[in-house]
């Protein structure tokens, strides 16, 4: 853990009541999961696993990795119904990986997030997926009943590095204060979207996308190994 790493002089932090969590990368593992979607969609879309082009399209993923699904298929692909075709396979492909058992938690990801309840802190796990998607994933993890809110990017919602699912989780949950919000991601977008949003603690996490040296170079709080070294942040000693 390296607490206070880039963190803004002043930066104001109250005790943590709401922990907004992303899922693949930080809660949940990718082991490849999302990077397998997106070629199947980009095959769906047209463009074989062995163009050339993939590589780089890969690339973006990666750069990416956080933003609203659909955001990443326009700017590959241009036309609003090429990305809309492409996000629903996208989607499709996830759902059958969750069909398939092949999505687990972060090791010590499930005991973090009971241990956050114990200590009376609220949980809202956001995604890039769809809603659907997101909710095939929470069920398949057993942790409807560990969480107060799970939150997709859609309608007047946008997804990260927009602010607004870490500020819908403050109003759907009824948290007087910003800077009582704790938000926990593995992508740069993860890490902006909590610092536009006032959160106190703006964590990034290294089990997922993005290397050390990309999440020091976005503003944060804190870089942890793992979410399971939340609670020992957040709640009192």
């Amino acid at each position: 853990m390296s607490p206070d790493a880039g963190a803004e002089p002043g930066r104001r932090r109250e005790p943590t009541r709401l922990a907004v969590l992303d899922m693949a990368g930080t809660t949940v593992r990718d082991d490849g999961l999302v990077e397998r979607a997106f070629v199947r969609a980009m095959e769906a879309s047209g463009v074989s696993a062995d163009d050339p082009a993939m590589a780089d399209h890969l690339a973006f993923v990666h750069s990416s990795m956080g933003l609203s699904k659909i955001e990443v298929f326009r700017a590959l692909l241009g036309e609003e119904a090429a990305a809309s075709a492409a996000t629903r396979a996208f989607e499709r492909a996830v759902a059958e990986s969750v069909d398939h058992g092949e999505v687990m938690p972060i090791d010590g990801a499930e005991a973090a997030l009971r241990r956050l309840r114990n200590g009376g802190v609220r949980i809202c796990l956001t995604t890039g997926f769809s809603a659907d998607t997101q909710s095939l994933i929470v069920d398949a993890l057993g942790w409807s009943d560990l969480v107060d809110l799970a939150l997709a990017p859609g309608g007047a919602v946008r997804g990260r590095p927009h602010p607004d699912m870490v500020l819908q989780a403050v109003l759907a949950l009824q948290i007087d204060d910003v800077a009582s919000v704790a938000t926990v991601g593995d992508t740069t977008s993860d890490l902006l979207s909590g610092w536009r949003a006032g959160a106190g603690v703006v964590a990034g996490v290294l089990t997922g996308a993005h290397r050390r040296h990309e999440l020091e170079a976005a503003p944060h709080t804190h870089l942890l190994d793992s979410v399971a070294d939340l609670p020992e942040l957040v709640l009192p000693g």
